[in-house]
């Protein structure tokens, strides 16, 4: 499964989904796989480590999880052999034998690329995968530019999730105040103040050189220093005028202004970071709640009947969709009437038999096609010009809509013609 995907938002719940499905296997002993290869590990290197795994495998005890064990090896090792060299991420293995009930096991392979470089090599033998280097990926949708500078050193920098980057240091030739009077001290303030005025220069060029080309990715910029210097810098407009308006205000207080400074940089900046993302989250929703309480004429969808004819319609602006749900789509179909149609189910409801046909009510129904739900969202929505919002489920208004609209709603370009709605309204209060 890779983590590669048109959208970046269906690219993360696809990978979420993913985690959630390898995170619920449960082996009957230490019988499961994790093996992590950043890129530029040598294939060659891993092989050779899963020999030597292989040899001391035979030791085990128990003749069950020795056989399972060792049969997890090979197959891997199998696995590994089918790449020259990791991909530019790296990829991460798991496979094993999970339980199944009545003291029987099941073979399970997955082989993950993700979508943020790893950095470590790692083997594990457990009952469960490990899936803690995956699981700090799940919410890095945004990358936010990192300034921070005096009039001695300027460093830039990224921040992406929970990672952050140095991209740049640059030291300053700004020499320090003239402690002699008269004519010669007015004369090295200037050539001091213009120095100054050279090397914010420079800083904001490589501000241009760094994010301007990729300004539509950049959530933001943040700046942070100690003193006056970085309020001077932005207020006099040193920055790319576009890269300007990406300024989060007001601008931090931090002490150094080299890579310990952008993580202190960080650390004071994260309480704003969550509040400008959920307060997007909020704006939506409550434009939502808002159009649902002019009742028919207002431009939301809710409810499984509204959304289909909403998508019918092509009528949907933006679809809201909680990252919280796991759903399938089925086409069904009925042999005696030669009748189809499709129904959404929870994952968890997916291999229960079909029910009956809505024709003549025999039960001989077939699925004859799944497809997940949220990535049909995707297609279905994109396909008429619209665009999907994923909604956080660990916000107030996330929880809202997978709660009180069952993880979906819409936003429309015009009032549908006909409403069939098939429950109470939700409250919109």
């Amino acid at each position: 499964m890779s983590a590669a995907s048109t959208d970046p938002q269906l690219a993360r719940y696809a990978f979420r989904r993913k985690l959630d499905e390898i995170a619920a296997i449960r082996g009957r002993a230490t019988e499961l796989i994790s093996l992590y290869v950043p890129p530029g590990k040598l294939i060659s290197d891993v092989i050779a480590y899963l020999r030597n795994e292989y040899a001391q495998s035979s030791n085990i005890k128990s003749r069950t999880t020795r056989k399972n064990v060792m049969w997890a090896i090979d197959s891997l090792s199998n696995r590994v052999r089918q790449f020259k060299e990791p991909p530019p991420n790296g990829v991460a293995f798991f496979v094993g034998s999970k339980a199944v009930g009545a003291d029987k096991t099941e073979s399970v392979t997955f082989i993950v690329e993700p979508p943020e470089r790893l950095n470590t090599y790692l083997y594990r033998c457990d009952s469960s995968f490990y899936l803690e280097p995956l699981l700090e990926m799940i919410h890095e949708p945004e990358t936010w530019g990192l300034l921070v500078m005096d009039r001695a050193e300027a460093t830039w920098g990224q921040l992406r999730g929970k990672r952050i980057d140095v991209l740049r240091n640059r030291q300053s030739l700004v020499p320090s105040k003239h402690g002699r009077g008269g004519q010669s001290q007015h004369r090295f303030e200037r050539l001091i103040e213009h120095a100054a005025h050279e090397f914010f220069v420079k800083v904001g060029e490589t501000g241009t050189e760094l994010f301007l080309p990729r300004k539509d990715t950049i959530k933001g910029i943040l700046i942070g220093g100690p003193g006056a210097t970085k309020e001077y810098f932005y207020k006099e407009g040193y920055l790319h005028y576009e890269l300007q308006q990406k300024v989060v205000l007001p601008l931090f207080d931090v002490g150094y202004t080299d890579e310990y400074g952008l993580k202190e940089l960080v650390e004071k900046a994260t309480q704003t970071l969550q509040g400008i993302e959920l307060a997007e989250e909020k704006r939506v929703v409550q434009r939502l709640l808002s159009e649902i309480r002019k009742g028919e004429g207002g431009l939301a969808a809710y409810g499984p009947r509204d959304i289909e004819l909403a998508l019918d319609a092509g009528a949907v602006e933006t679809m809201l969709v909680s990252e919280g749900i796991r759903r399938k789509r089925r086409t069904l179909t009925c042999g005696p009437a030669g009748h189809s149609w499709t129904d959404v189910v929870d994952d968890e409801r997916a291999n229960a038999p079909p029910p009956a046909c809505p024709m003549c009510g025999s039960t001989t129904v077939s699925v004859t096609a799944e497809d997940d739900y949220v990535g049909d969202l995707f297609r279905r929505v994109e396909s008429t010009g619209g665009r999907v919002q994923m909604i956080s489920d660990e916000s107030e208004e996330g929880e809202l809509l997978l709660k009180g609209f069952g993880g979906v709603a819409a936003l429309l370009r015009y009032p549908l013609a006909r409403r069939e709605r098939t429950g109470a309204r939700p409250s919109a209060s």
